[in-house]
Parts: C-alpha cells; structure tokens; sequence
C-alpha cells in the first residue's frame, strides 16, 4: 500500500511539472526566430532590412544602404554599429539607421533608438 501511494505521488508531481512547463502545447512560450526579411524590399524610400543566420544583418534606412550585426535573446534584438552610405535624401525618413534595439511585438519588430524610444516598426516579408 506505502509503495502505491508513492507512485501516485510521483505520477502526480510529473503532471504537475508537465502542466507548469507547457511541454508539448502549441502555446509554450516558444519565441519566434526574427531570421529573414523585414520591411518591403528593393522600394525607393522604404525601409526594410534582412536578418542573416551568420548574425549579420544588411538592409536600406529607405536611402541609404546599411551593413551590421545583430543578436537576439527572448523577443528582444540588439543591433550593432551600423556602416552605411552617406547619400542625401530630403524627403526620405532615414530611421531604420538610428536603430539599436527592436523587440518582436506579436508578428512586427518595433524598433528603438540609443534613448529607448520607439522610432519605426518592420513587418515581416512573407
């Protein structure tokens, strides 16, 4: 009789623990991989950007053409120093470049500059 209450108790914490970890529920907490394209690409005054596997990310502030590194950790995504070209473009809002953050909200990237404030977002290109 000891024995077989043991095992039920054992059962019972392995269902709990199960329950507490979600493990194998679609709904787990599994955080999405930002590897890809974001933003529309190859449009004059858009911007957008790639996320490389390598780490390396390359993309357009909509104007100019942008090279750096990136790394993600949960939803949030750190950039890198950008290198890019130095074209003049008036009428083109060159934000994407001032980015050094950007933290997945639900399917978008919301991007942040070095104070913390939200300067632009990127869809993913599907």
């Amino acid at each position: 009789m000891r024995q077989s209450r043991w095992s039920g108790l054992v059962v019972l914490v392995a269902v709990a623990l199960t329950a507490c970890t979600g493990a194998g529920s679609a709904g787990s907490g599994e955080v999405r991989d930002v590897t890809g394209l974001w933003g529309v690409q190859d449009t004059e005054g858009v911007a957008s950007l790639e996320l490389a596997d390598d780490g390396s990310a390359s993309g357009t502030d909509g104007c100019n053409r942008m090279i750096g590194s990136w790394d993600q950790d949960g939803t949030r995504v750190a950039f890198g120093e950008w290198g890019l070209t130095r074209m003049a473009c008036p009428s083109v809002d060159t934000w994407l470049s001032l980015a050094v953050k950007a933290t997945l909200e639900g399917e978008n990237l919301v991007f942040v500059d070095e104070n913390g404030v939200e300067i632009g977002t990127l869809q993913p290109n599907s």
